[in-house]
């Protein structure tokens, strides 16, 4: 067993740090403020061949894997978790599930435009009556001989308002239950059946753009289906457990920056005489975070492994997007108590690093989902895949 990271993987961590720090910390709390998505950011960030892990380098991969894009994320959340979803948009989400299920025309035509951010990626599975629970979605299609027609709404989607080519999930048969969906590669610019608005009343991911899509008799061309149809719930499910991954990695990051954060703060502030760091209960905490933190990381880069090595990871994965949610929230957490009332500031990030943490326990499969998914492969009921 080797835990230590490769001198190129050393290198790529630097660059996502140096670029974090430079490009996006200058102008965070004024973006913060005012919930600011800068499209830029996302070209220069592709420009850097940060997007294409995991992938083909026909298709513009970069020949490195899921461990990497673990690597580049974590740091990119340590600074701003909203500067995490990047990944999952143009990379671990349509780009690497199109690598899986598509049609080398539809990788052709695709996967460069997500890797290059000429095209703003997404993924629509929430609604408004429909999130863990993806099988009761009422988004529908109709195959109507000459193209599809979609009807229906999709909630709180990253890059609604702003994305181009995305993915779609829709029931095209509802007896047929979790075999009636099927996935979509879809365009949401310049067809009048579709509509997007940004959602701005968000705790917290003030700089990562989330909306909503109405879908309005919308006409879509019959190639855009992935896969074959009635293969959605399928595609859906694999695709969830590689972007679990992502959002494992922005855990690990905004723990990070809340302990750095935690132990700058413990290390400066005094009371009673001397600095808060030597009081022993802010020791105590400290030292839990750390290593909570440390756990966390293990299990995310021992998933993310696994998905590199073609292993069995189902399992794995959901343990790590569990506990590194819940310790993301922790640390973040005693971060704010340690800050005391300066925690409760927006001038400093503690606030910030709680606010985002609180996303990664629902998105992409809720801590309570996970905990099924852990308990099911460990009783035997399920496979891990």
């Amino acid at each position: 067993m080797n835990f230590g990271l490769t001198e190129e993987q050393r290198m790529m961590q630097e660059m996502a740090k140096d670029f974090a720090h430079k490009e996006i910390l200058p102008t965070l709390k004024e973006d913060e403020a005012n919930h600011t998505f800068r499209p830029e950011l996302v070209r220069k960030m592709a420009g850097l061949s940060f997007f294409g892990c995991g992938l083909p380098e026909e298709y513009g991969g970069n020949g490195f894997g899921f461990l990497e894009s673990v690597i580049l994320a974590e740091q990119f959340a340590k600074v701003s978790a909203s500067w995490r979803l990047p990944f999952n948009m143009q990379n671990i989400g349509p780009a690497i599930t199109v690598n899986k299920f598509g049609t080398k025309e539809q990788k052709e035509r695709f996967i460069p435009k997500w890797v290059s951010a000429e095209s703003f990626g997404f993924f629509a599975i929430t609604e408004p009556n429909s999130g863990s629970d993806v099988v009761s979605m009422r988004t529908n299609a109709v195959d109507r001989g000459d193209h599809w027609e979609i009807n229906g709404q999709k909630m709180w989607i990253s890059n609604a308002h702003v994305g181009d080519w995305g993915l779609l999930y829709a029931v095209t048969d509802r007896a047929a239950g979790y075999k009636g969906l099927t996935c979509f590669i879809i365009n949401l610019k310049d067809n009048p059946g579709i509509t997007t608005a940004p959602i701005e009343t968000k705790l917290g991911l003030h700089c990562a753009p989330t909306g909503e899509i109405s879908f309005e008799s919308a006409k879509i061309p019959k190639d855009a289906v992935l896969g074959e149809v009635g293969m959605g719930f399928q595609i859906c499910m694999w695709q969830l457990n590689n972007t679990r991954i992502s959002c494992a990695a922005g855990a690990i990051g905004i723990a990070g920056g809340a302990i750095e954060a935690a132990i700058g703060y413990a290390n400066e502030r005094t009371q009673f005489g001397k600095k808060i760091g030597a009081y022993q209960m802010i020791q105590a905490q400290i030292a839990d975070m750390v290593a909570e933190h440390e756990a966390a990381k293990l299990l995310v880069y021992r998933a993310a492994w696994l998905k590199d090595q073609g292993l069995p990871n189902q399992h794995e994965t959901s343990m790590a997007k569990l506990f590194s949610s819940e310790a993301a929230v922790h640390c973040a957490l005693d971060t704010m108590k340690i800050f005391g009332s300066y925690g409760f500031s927006t001038e400093y990030p503690a606030e910030r690093f709680l606010r985002d943490a609180q996303s990664l326990r629902v998105v992409e499969g809720t801590s309570n989902i996970q905990k099924t998914i852990i308990a099911g492969i460990s009783l035997g009921d399920a496979v891990n895949r």
